[in-house]
């Protein structure tokens, strides 16, 4: 697992040198060397090796030694709880430290005022089944449509592996944070314990996630059609406006159901719909510029995305490719 979250192959390690006292066992050493494919270097004392590594390590804390640099990583993934008890991750397992990672998220719902930045540690996908290491809530933000706030997120964990989270309001400048002094302290029995968990419910996770994702899908899908019918409803057909409202229906209904099945089929059919809508729209746009012998409108969609944005619908929206909400 190692080898594999370092993103190498065994033919890429160069030496092999093994350390702690059960290393000192004959069957142990043949073992890893099958493994590595490659022998150990005999001229290392695997016990005096750890009192050296940390003595190194101390000195470099302490300013002393500058030439050497022993990195550590994070043992478990850190991140945020968001709509629908989602464990999204904003810095991964084995991520070298120090690091520093932010991302951008909005608010779920309209007019909503604050948010609630739970910090979890772990690799299951959901909230519930990781670590919650502290939570804070960033209030004042302005009321406004949702998705339209933006909200900066930065995790920040310092050579000592303290972990300091910010939420910042950048229409406002308003800031909360919170400092975590343990956030990588975890003992060896727990932090394999939990990759195990992962390992295990891997399936699950994902499937949970899925479930998750699509019903956040739907209601985005509820909320952006309802819009459409508020500011475009006189302009589309009647017998395509029912359509529309029939199929609405029955997707709210689906979601109040937690039937996923449903959800999906409904999905398909409400944005089947809504696409002639749009059709029908177009065209009386087209047919009024030719009565009036204006040029026809360019088709829908010229104006192309900006390269590098990205949205996730949660308690806050990521900006990022896959929607996830909180």
């Amino acid at each position: 697992n190692t080898i594999q979250d370092a993103g190498l192959k065994m033919g890429d390690i160069d030496k092999l040198i093994l350390f702690g006292g059960m290393t000192k066992m004959p069957l142990v050493q043949r073992t890893v060397e099958e493994v590595v494919g490659r022998k150990m270097e005999r001229g290392v004392d695997p016990m005096e090796c750890v009192a050296i590594g940390a003595a190194i390590q101390g000195a470099v804390l302490a300013g002393e030694i500058d030439d050497i640099v022993l990195l550590d990583v994070t043992p478990l993934s850190l991140g945020v709880e968001t709509l629908g008890g989602v464990m999204t991750k904003i810095i991964d397992r084995n991520t070298t430290i120090p690091t520093k990672q932010t991302k951008i998220f909005s608010t779920a719902a309209d007019m909503q005022t604050a948010v609630t930045i739970n910090v979890l540690q772990g690799e299951r996908a959901k909230a519930a089944d990781n670590i919650s290491l502290g939570s804070f809530n960033l209030e004042g933000i302005p009321p406004a449509p949702k998705g339209v706030p933006q909200i900066e997120v930065t995790f920040d964990i310092n050579a000592d592996g303290v972990l300091n989270v910010s939420a910042k309001d950048l229409g406002t400048g308003k800031e909360m944070s919170i400092t975590i002094q343990a956030a990588t302290k975890l003992s060896d029995a727990e932090k394999e314990r939990m990759v195990k968990e992962a390992e295990e419910y891997a399936e699950a996770d994902k499937q949970f996630k899925e479930e998750i994702e699509t019903k956040n899908q739907a209601d985005t899908l509820i909320y952006s059609t309802e819009k459409m019918l508020g500011e475009l409803g006189d302009k589309i057909p009647g017998d395509v406006k029912s359509k529309i409202q029939g199929s609405l229906e029955e997707l709210k209904s689906a979601v109040e159901a937690d039937d996923i099945t449903e959800i999906r089929a409904k999905m398909e059919e409400l944005q089947k719909v809504s696409q002639e809508a749009g059709a029908s729209i177009y065209q009386q746009s087209a047919e009024a510029q030719q009565a009036a012998g204006e040029p026809e409108a360019p088709p829908p969609g010229g104006q192309e995305q900006e390269s590098g944005k990205k949205t996730v619908d949660a308690d806050y929206r990521v900006v990022d490719d896959d929607e996830e909400k909180q």
